[in-house]
């Protein structure tokens, strides 16, 4: 006899289908899985014995043979559980192969037949509508996630005997209910802070973090310490536009991909940021299951890096293909995996070593060698991916300590502003995820307008800073959000004069 009960496995950003065989035939008892299984679904045998057992189902008293196909596809994790205890019913006659047919399984089992939440839901039930399954039974601890995907019915399930009750029509399944995500209903929390109000002075780089957030543009912001620079960062948290339900549902999938979240929908933009020491394969992605880094966690959010000098070279280098391209390729012996990676990039560094090079009451104390191989980290190339870069001086003491209400008033007004000038990019481009920054020349070409002194003063600026073609249209860009932010459709002349003065120079 010979059952078949179909499952999913998550792989990469998407999802495999798996059909999960069943052989019993008489001989000496055993239980084996075969089809390309790694050690921890080897390991199901005990688990599936074991809850079967539990939970009052009988296991069969033969030789007792899975196959997990296709076997040219590696397996891994735990997804398997449920299908294979099915299965298993089927072969011993406690279910029939139309109790099981039509429909998708997935969850990991405990010995006491509890039904366990996995990774990677909603890819699986993405997966399962693609392939065309009218049902698809989940852990109930990924119900609230897999219910962001419409068009299939989904039923969380807790327990194997209520699985078995549920396909024999003697208990009914609580469906979860449908959850609309819209910009209106779900806003960004509000943190502890920090607050553009809760920063002294700075007020150029205020304005360089307000035009960046609201046209996604990468900045590098540059100072001694003390400066602020850590802090401006930080508030960006609280200027985030507010997601969409498309977005939250791309983040939610990332997150319950890495493990980070397995029964709640992500419905704030992440700011993720990784200590200097961390390795390649952590920002970037990988290790031996392909998974995504921080830059993918960072997907439609914020990638701090604080002091970007002291990474290893190779992890910012490595940086330059996802900043262009807002994807990032993860190859692996048996896999080949695209992650999405439309993150922001705010990253921050010193002058110099010390800190203190140009600091007019502080002596710095770098060779001039030390102080070209810290700058020369931060390659050309990188630097040409950076839409801008700001210098922030240090604040006077006396300053620090100015009297300040506690509206948080100028917060909300650049926030307001942000919400703005996002707008009318939505209403430009007619979409809810695209941003200025993530023009292509070409569209820069033919969507953005200047006037003829914007011209003008292009066309000179370019040959006196000797832009490069990348620098050129990001400048364009840049001063395309400060026309945004001044409700101006056309660039004119002092939206790219500023957008000049955040140039390198």
């Amino acid at each position: 006899m010979i059952s078949k009960i179909h499952s999913i496995v998550p792989y990469g950003f998407d999802g495999k289908l798996v059909e999960v065989e069943g052989d019993m035939n008489r001989g000496l008892p055993a239980f084996s899985i075969v089809g390309m299984a790694n050690k921890t679904i080897n390991e199901a045998k005990e688990r599936v014995r074991s809850a079967l057992v539990n939970s009052e189902f009988s296991f069969p008293d033969k030789k007792v043979t899975i196959n997990l196909a296709p076997a040219e596809l590696p397996k891994d994790g735990t997804y398997l559980d449920l299908p294979i205890a099915l299965s298993v019913l089927v072969l011993s006659g406690q279910l029939i192969s139309s109790d099981v047919s039509d429909r998708a399984f997935v969850g990991e089992l405990s010995l006491d037949g509890r039904i366990r939440p996995v990774r990677g839901i909603i890819n699986i039930v993405e997966t399962a509508k693609k392939a065309g399954y009218r049902e698809i039974y989940v852990p109930s601890g990924n119900i609230l996630q897999a219910s962001l995907i419409e068009g299939i019915d989904i039923y969380g399930v807790d327990t194997l005997q209520n699985l078995y009750l549920a396909l024999k029509n003697q208990l009914l399944l609580k469906r979860p209910k449908k959850i609309k995500y819209t910009n209106e209903e779900h806003t960004i929390r509000n943190h502890e802070g920090p607050f553009l109000d809760h920063i002294r002075g700075q007020k150029i780089a205020k304005r360089a973090m307000e035009i960046a957030i609201a046209g996604h543009h990468n900045i590098l912001i540059s100072g001694p310490p003390g400066a602020g620079k850590t802090l401006l960062a930080k508030a960006a948290v609280n200027l985030l536009p507010r997601l969409s339900s498309k977005e939250m549902i791309e983040i939610t999938k990332i997150y319950s991909i890495a493990g980070l979240s397995t029964d709640e929908v992500i419905s704030e933009r992440p700011f993720r940021s990784p200590h200097h020491t961390a390795s390649s394969t952590s920002i970037i992605g990988g290790g031996a299951n392909a998974g995504p880094g921080e830059i993918s966690l960072a997907n439609k959010g914020v990638l701090f890096l604080d002091e970007i000098p002291e990474f290893q070279r190779s992890v910012i280098e490595a940086l330059r293909q996802p900043l262009e391209d807002k994807t990032i390729t993860v190859s692996r012996v048996n896999r080949k995996t695209i992650y999405p990676a439309d993150f922001m990039l705010v990253a921050t560094m010193n002058p110099c070593p010390c800190g203190y090079l140009g600091d007019p009451t502080h002596e710095c104390k770098c060779t001039e060698m030390q102080i070209q191989n810290y700058q020369k980290k931060l390659s050309g190339p990188l630097f040409d991916r950076i839409d801008m870069m700001l210098t922030v001086e240090k604040v006077e003491n006396k300053d620090l300590r100015a009297d300040s209400d506690n509206s948080n008033h100028e917060h909300n007004v650049v926030k307001n502003n942000i919400t703005d000038a996002i707008q009318r990019q939505r209403a430009r481009y007619k979409s809810d995820g695209v941003f200025n920054s993530s023009l292509s020349s070409f569209q820069v070409s033919q969507l953005l307008k200047l006037d003829e002194s914007a011209e003008r003063l292009l066309a000179n600026a370019s040959e006196k800073l000797q832009l490069s073609a990348r620098a050129y249209f990001k400048t364009i860009k840049v001063a395309q959000t400060i026309a945004d932010l001044a409700g101006e459709s056309i660039i004119k002349e002092n939206h790219l004069a500023e957008a000049l003065t955040y140039r390198r120079k």
